[in-house]
């Protein structure tokens, strides 16, 4: 009975928290385009930012309750469901996905560079403090470049976005309302995702990173993968791709690098033999994507198939 109990109170905070992310996401988007800023930007920083909020909270939440363990289990989780999943259903959902030039130049080596320096940081199995500090300093030489390149190419624009602020100041407002409210909603929701995964855990008798490591991951990435489809069907691939690459910096730098501020951050087994090798192949596969410039339907599917192997996987290690 109450294995159903806390099932039930897992699904419904779960479903809050992705809600409440959605909710925040589509008015931060609508916020940034209403102060003009550039389309990538939006990407990499405020969708991002949103869709990437409810790893953040709960990893957040999860260590000040003392399972630290949850942290990167949530990251590289996360990151393994961007690509594989999110990336592979949205492929399949729009056949093919194109791949800016400027995203192979700069964005996937970047993203390559993160992913393989957060892979470094976690294999002995302790996060430290430092090891925080310099994913997050990486996270905000990352946005400022961006935001420094974009801008460079667009100053024309800058009386525009003056103007355009002016006019929505009232808009402003409302839309920061939502904001704030639907923040409220990922705190409440995180809360008792977490509160749900350490009783079921325990129910189970399975480690609570494990949990976070599928289920909970595969939720928190339903708000990307929403985000790429609705892109995708205006046929805006810089920002499938933008918001993937976004949210997979941002897992491994500020996500994982906030709570190291609170204490040392635990890396379980399960992590370091199964999750990042396939955290490996997931990055490897989607940079090859990157050089042929298109992401097909065909490889959308592998995508798609190979993150339920991992799930398999997984399950059957534990």
């Amino acid at each position: 009975m109450n294995i159903l109990i806390w099932s039930l109170i897992f699904l419904v905070a779960l479903a809050g928290l992705i809600k409440s992310a959605d909710i925040f996401t589509t008015n931060s988007e609508k916020l940034g385009k209403a102060l003009g800023v550039p389309q990538f930007i939006i990407g990499v920083s405020v969708v991002a930012l949103g869709t990437s909020f409810p790893e953040l909270m709960t990893s957040i939440i999860a260590t000040f309750q003392g399972y630290s363990s949850i942290v990167a289990a949530n990251v590289v989780g996360s990151n393994i469901a961007n690509i594989l999943l999110v990336g592979g259903i949205t492929a399949i959902f729009a056949k093919e996905i194109v791949v800016e030039k400027s995203l192979i130049k700069l964005d996937l080596p970047l993203l390559g560079g993160i992913t393989a320096l957060l892979i470094v940081t976690l294999y002995d199995g302790t996060f430290t403090l430092i090891e925080g500090m310099i994913m997050l300093a990486s996270y905000i030489i990352y946005v400022a470049y961006n935001w420094s390149e974009h801008r460079a190419n667009k100053l024309e624009q800058l009386e525009e976005k003056v103007r355009r602020a002016i006019e929505k100041k009232q808009d402003t407002k409302k839309l920061m309302l939502f904001i704030l409210l639907s923040a409220i909603g990922i705190f409440l929701g995180s809360k008792y995702t977490i509160d749900s995964i350490i009783e079921l855990s325990g129910l189970l008798n399975l480690a609570p990173a494990a949990i976070t490591i599928s289920a909970v991951a595969i939720g928190t990435s339903l708000p990307e993968l929403l985000v790429s489809i609705k892109a995708a069907k205006k046929k805006n691939f810089e920002m499938v791709i933008g918001n993937i690459i976004g949210s997979n910096i941002l897992n491994s730098t500020l996500v994982i690098g906030l709570p190291a501020f609170i204490s040392p951050l635990v890396v379980t087994n399960e992590v370091i033999t199964i999750a990042i090798p396939f955290l490996i192949i997931a990055t490897v596969l989607f940079a090859f994507s990157g050089i042929e410039k298109k992401v097909f339907s065909f490889e959308g599917a592998l995508y798609s198939i190979l993150y339920f192997v991992f799930i398999g996987q997984l399950f059957s290690f534990l």
